[in-house]
């Protein structure tokens, strides 16, 4: 069983911060790439960063400059620093990480955490 548990979500206005969090725990041999994905009301999950185990990172052109992915291998947690933060920011935030098991590698999603930016 593996657990992705989210923090950090809120609400605040156009132009202030928040830095998510997001833990995996559970029966883990290893993580490969972590994310972040989002999903506004009406429209598809999409992505808004990723980072491999040695820090390799790719964002969305939406988020580049404002947002920054770092994991923390140590504590199998990953992280984005959200700044500058636009009202279209605005979505529920899901962290994904490929774990690997006894037996193989599959992708796992956190529960998903509110962002809303008020303009």
């Amino acid at each position: 069983q593996v657990q992705l548990v989210e923090s950090g979500g809120g609400l605040v206005q156009a132009g202030e911060s928040l830095r998510l969090s997001c833990a995996a725990s559970g029966s883990i041999f290893g993580l490969d790439a972590m994310g972040w994905y989002r999903q506004a009301p009406g429209k598809q999950r999409e992505l808004v960063a990723t980072i491999t185990p040695s820090g390799d990172t790719n964002y969305a052109d939406s988020v580049k400059g404002r947002f920054t992915i770092s994991r923390d291998n140590a504590k199998n947690t990953v992280y984005l620093q959200m700044n500058s933060l636009k009202p279209d920011d605005t979505a529920v935030y899901y962290c994904n990480a490929w774990v690997y098991r006894n037996w193989g590698r599959r992708d796992d999603w956190g529960q998903g955490t509110q962002v809303t930016v008020s303009s």
